[in-house]
């Protein structure tokens, strides 16, 4: 990784900021798209109702013993397992995620990637920064998706927050992303489209963000907290803000060094014995 890059690892938050989506978990055809697999598996739920209230007994359930500090985030997929054992069915993690998947599949009706955005990935890796993925999300859903977009080789890490069990604006996860990508705060650019859990909590820590907006669902037009707000999913934007710290920080390093005394020297700049 070197020096004269300003960012040495970008931070990236996924729905919204690379991937375009839209999901209805709240409509019927979820639910009965998830009764329909579970009866497939021997797990019977007469109605949709039924079905709902033990998920969220499930869920409360499985992450009952999980430390729950502030911006806990759960993880649904020992929820999904619950929904098979609840039916005496001794149900195995691919069950579970096979049940999930089916579940998110049925509630989303959008699912693809902005233009140019694994080109800006790949525009990164080439420049030796560090690509990480941080995002506030299922893993039960989200790993699939990463796959199915041709995204799950892209990152050097996957941070998402059911795993973690903290979520975004949270400076522990954003912590754990420093620690893996090995900077320092001031060297780390955050990308993202929600103001509060992405610009918000980025700046909160330290670290410089940069704003997309692409849903007035998740913050303004700018965003005075950001070091650069665009407009939509706008890479070209972004690369050009990264480039511009890039010669600014190499400019105020070079200047740096230019300026400092030699270390070793008398005023005649002859080296002392």
């Amino acid at each position: 990784m070197t020096t004269a890059l300003k960012y040495q690892a970008v931070f990236f938050d996924l729905y919204g900021t690379l991937v375009d989506i839209h999901t209805d978990e709240q409509a019927e055809g979820p639910w009965t798209a998830l009764r329909c697999a579970l009866y497939r598996e021997g797990a019977e739920f007469t109605t949709n109702k039924q079905l709902r209230a033990q998920f969220v007994r499930e869920r409360a359930r499985a992450n009952a013993m999980r430390d729950q500090r502030e911006w806990f985030e759960p993880d649904l997929l020992p929820a999904y397992r619950g929904l098979l054992d609840a039916c005496w069915i001794d149900a195995t993690p691919e069950q579970a995620r096979a049940a999930a998947w089916t579940f998110r599949r049925a509630s989303t009706t959008k699912l693809r990637l902005f233009s140019g955005a694994t080109e800006l990935l790949d525009r990164l890796h080439d420049e030796g920064r560090t690509v990480i993925l941080v995002s506030n999300a299922q893993a039960c859903y989200t790993r699939p998706e990463l796959a199915l977009l041709g995204l799950d080789e892209m990152f050097d890490d996957i941070i998402i927050s059911s795993d973690e069990g903290v979520r975004k604006p949270s400076f522990e996860i954003f912590r754990r992303a420093l620690m893996r990508a090995g900077v320092e705060p001031e060297r780390a650019l955050m990308v993202g489209n929600d103001e509060n859990s992405d610009i918000f909590g980025a700046v909160a820590c330290g670290i410089d963000a940069a704003y997309l907006h692409t849903d007035d669902n998740t913050g303004g037009a700018t965003v005075p907290q950001a070091a650069i707000s665009l407009k939509g999913a706008d890479y070209d934007g972004l690369l050009a803000f990264i480039h511009g710290a890039d010669e600014t920080w190499a400019a105020s390093h070079a200047q740096d060094a230019a300026t400092s005394p030699s270390v070793g020297t008398d005023d005649g700049g002859q080296v002392k014995d």
